[in-house]
Formats: structure tokens, C-alpha cells, sequence
């Protein structure tokens, strides 16, 4: 399972937190200063909100942990909203409305901006995912679909021809969608060819390992729990500096759209 923070009483020593916080450029929120959020519709959860339009995402990104029972029949998403759900642990039962998908470690659900989404606990132990909803922005001629799957499944792409550094792709190339979600791994002692610096926004939560993460050229060291938020043209990059497991990631990336004016 991921980290959650179960603190309760006094810190032995004084308190102190590597959260950094910049709103609309980036923030870095580790996982022992999150504090659990009442949302209507969730049901025996454990809910922390992630990013928002309070600190400047055009999203928002959610860590649950579902306990027994752990569900929301209320429906999540939809009247214009699309939504994604990736299982970090355990078991999930995601239901459109018309049709039930189990997902294990490692399974996603995409559901389009006309969908509502359904969740519940698949088991007696608990169950951790990453939840995310965005508005969602229509092209002409073109429609997004549901999209369920697994990583397990998947044949990773090496990123940018680099060997250790692994890239999946849950979404089809389609422009019927206007964002993506991925998962990023970098063996340790690996890292981004080069500082990146791009419209698109991310929501990041780290799935494992440690390292040093450069947000708007600032270095800052990351792990296993952690949720980082990086806003458009702020610069970024990854290396890997753990010893036993990769530095991996899930994150999502709006794209397909041209901006605004």
C-alpha cells in the first residue's frame, strides 16, 4: 500500500515538513502532512485532495484509501466532467451505469465528460487509488469513449530512446481526448535527458522510490507518497537516486488542444 498519514498526538522532535508550496507554478506535497477531506458520496474512505484551481491546476487529483465496504453510489464526475481512476492496491469495482469493470493493482478506468462513475471497495482489506476529474474540453468532430485496461498489460515504451527509462501510455492517441495519463519510471541513477519546459500541466503521485526533482529550476528530494503539481512552463526534471526500486510515477498531461486566447 501507499503512505497515508496516521499521526496522531505529538511529533517526538519539532515539527517540520518538506512540502513546498508555490500556487500557480508548483508544489511538492509529501505524503506525511496530508489530512483526509470530507467529499460527499464517499463512503468508509479516507479521502485527500491533491491539486485544485485553489493551487492553480485546471484538475483535481484525489489519494483514497478505500476501507471495508469503502464505496460512492452517489457517482463521481460527469455534466461535463471526465474522470480516471488508477489502483494503486488492492481491488476496485468501477460501474458506468450499465456495466462493471474489477480492477487490481495496476488497472485504470477512463470515463467520458457524460459518464458518471461508480466506485466501491472490491475486497475486506483496504484499497488505495489515484482518482482524478477535469472538465472536459469538446473538439468538433471528434468524441472521447471509455477506456479500461491495466499496466501489467501493457508493453512499456522506452522514453525518448533511453533503456531505463520506462513510459506507459494509458490513453489512445486519439483527438477525441484531451488529456492523458502515464506512468514514468527511471531505473535508479537514471533521469530526464534534459530539463523540460512545455505548456502542459501535470498532477504527479510517486508509486515508489526516491529522488531529487527539479521544479522551476529548484531541486528538491521526492519519494514513495509524495504528490507534486507543476503548472504550465515551469521547468522539470527527474533523477533517480534509490538503490532496491525505480523511481516511478502515475501523472496526467492535458494535450490534443490548442490553447485559448
Amino acid at each position: 500500500m501507499g503512505y497515508k498519514n496516521n499521526q496522531t498526538g505529538y511529533l517526538d522532535g519539532l515539527l517540520s515538513s518538506r512540502a513546498v508550496i508555490k500556487k500557480n507554478n508548483y508544489a511538492l506535497i509529501p505524503h506525511d502532512g496530508l489530512v483526509n477531506n470530507v467529499i460527499p458520496g464517499f463512503e468508509n474512505c479516507d479521502c485527500s485532495i491533491l491539486g485544485s484551481k485553489q493551487l492553480g491546476a485546471n484538475f483535481v487529483d484525489y489519494i483514497i484509501t478505500m476501507h471495508k465496504d469503502g464505496k460512492n453510489q452517489r457517482g463521481f464526475g460527469g455534466e461535463g466532467v471526465e474522470t480516471l481512476v488508477y489502483v494503486i492496491d488492492g481491488v476496485l469495482k468501477v460501474n458506468d451505469g450499465t456495466e462493471t469493470h474489477e480492477l487490481t493493482k495496476g488497472g485504470y478506468a477512463y470515463l467520458t465528460a457524460s459518464t458518471l462513475m461508480y466506485l466501491e471497495n472490491g475486497q475486506d482489506a483496504d484499497t488505495e487509488i489515484f482518482l482524478y476529474k477535469k472538465r472536459y474540453q469538446p473538439l468538433e468532430g471528434y468524441e472521447a469513449h471509455k477506456v479500461v485496461g491495466n499496466v501489467n498489460d501493457m508493453e512499456p515504451i522506452e522514453y525518448e530512446g533511453m533503456k531505463d527509462v520506462l513510459l506507459w501510455d494509458f490513453l489512445p492517441k486519439d483527438l477525441g481526448f484531451d488529456m492523458n495519463f502515464h506512468i514514468l519510471s527511471f531505473e535508479p541513477g537514471a533521469s530526464h535527458g534534459y530539463i523540460e519546459t512545455h505548456y502542459q500541466e501535470h498532477g504527479a503521485y510517486l508509486l515508489s522510490g526516491q529522488g531529487m526533482y527539479n521544479l522551476d529550476n529548484e531541486w528538491m528530494p521526492v519519494e514513495k507518497g509524495d504528490y507534486i503539481f507543476m503548472s504550465s512552463y515551469v521547468q522539470q526534471a527527474a533523477y533517480a537516486v534509490g538503490r532496491d526500486e525505480p523511481l516511478m510515477y502515475v501523472y496526467s498531461k492535458d494535450c490534443n488542444r490548442d490553447p485559448e486566447i
